[in-house]
């Protein structure tokens, strides 16, 4: 949690929250995913100053436990000092304990927030999903809660001006953007509508357009003059060399160019689920991607 403090901005942890949605992706399947086909909705999680602290916030955590399709977890919450936003006691359950900061008693708005991203952890738990260290894996926390339909709290949390900050997750704003966009992509949403933060919806718009950009990339069809262009050049250098040894592909690089038997093939990042796929070079061909589904028009 980011109080008062300098806030990161851009897309330092990127490549993590890429592999977090693929990772969603294997864990849960595609028709796992799409049991998440609507983003929880900002009247179910409100929160004013008149209702009850407790049968509120107990109120909102029933209806998120919903949201991400938890339904035997009790989670009972409490508030005490900390230094972080919340905390999660990961037990065999049924029972769950979340302990949130003392200051969201009275920054009530936000705690639809904090119990969210506390809520997936118990979500991973379940699973068996997680990654190495505690950095990765409470960013594949932030990527699942936005990914699932609940992460939109969290983005709306961030606020910024000229004397003050708060922002909660692992996440950047725009990463937190980038991930919102490619559910958005997935299940037509338009979360736009929802956000009371300014700077939350800037930086929806920024990581939307980061998000696109993944779409705009050669060899798919969509891809621009410059992309085709710098597309067209490298693969006249992988044909004209291609004795040399390949160097292998760095997990989402734009395109990359390899040799097998059948003759040269060029491996790319698949938009929606980040998983790569091969496809051979010989012009129009339509892929489809093993992991989530996904049709793909491509120009190789």
């Amino acid at each position: 949690m980011t109080n008062g403090g300098e806030v990161q901005h851009g897309y330092p942890h990127l490549d993590t929250a890429r592999a977090a949605i693929t990772a969603l992706y294997r864990r849960l399947s595609t028709d796992g995913i799409r049991a998440y086909p609507t983003s929880v909705a900002p009247a179910d999680v409100a929160f004013s100053d008149v209702d009850d602290l407790y049968l509120g916030t107990q109120r909102v955590a029933h209806v998120l436990v919903q949201q991400l399709r938890l339904p035997d977890a009790r989670v009972i919450v409490s508030f005490r000092d900390m230094e972080h936003a919340a905390n999660v006691e990961l037990t065999a359950g049924p029972e769950y304990f979340i302990e949130l900061n003392n200051r969201f008693r009275t920054h009530r708005r936000d705690i639809g927030a904090a119990l969210a991203h506390e809520i997936t952890h118990v979500l991973l738990h379940r699973l068996g999903l997680s990654f190495p260290g505690t950095r990765d894996n409470e960013i594949l926390t932030d990527t699942a809660t936005t990914y699932l339909g609940a992460g939109w709290l969290l983005l709306d949390a961030y606020r910024e001006d000229r004397d003050s900050s708060q922002k909660l997750g692992y996440l950047t704003p725009e990463e937190f953007g980038y991930v919102l966009a490619k559910r958005a992509l997935v299940f037509d949403e338009d979360p736009r509508i929802w956000f009371t933060s300014p700077q939350g919806y800037t930086s929806y718009t920024k990581g939307r357009a980061q998000s696109l950009r993944d779409e705009q990339q050669p060899p798919l069809t969509t891809a621009g003059w410059s992309g085709r262009h710098r597309y067209a050049k490298d693969r006249r250098y992988a044909l004209d060399h291609a004795g040399a040894t390949p160097v292998p592909a760095a997990p989402y690089a734009p395109y990359a160019f390899e040799r097998l038997a059948d003759g040269l093939r060029v491996s790319f990042p698949c938009p929606t689920c980040l998983q790569r796929i091969r496809v051979p070079v010989r012009g129009r061909v339509r892929a489809r991607c093993g992991l989530c589904g996904s049709v793909l028009d491509c120009d190789t």
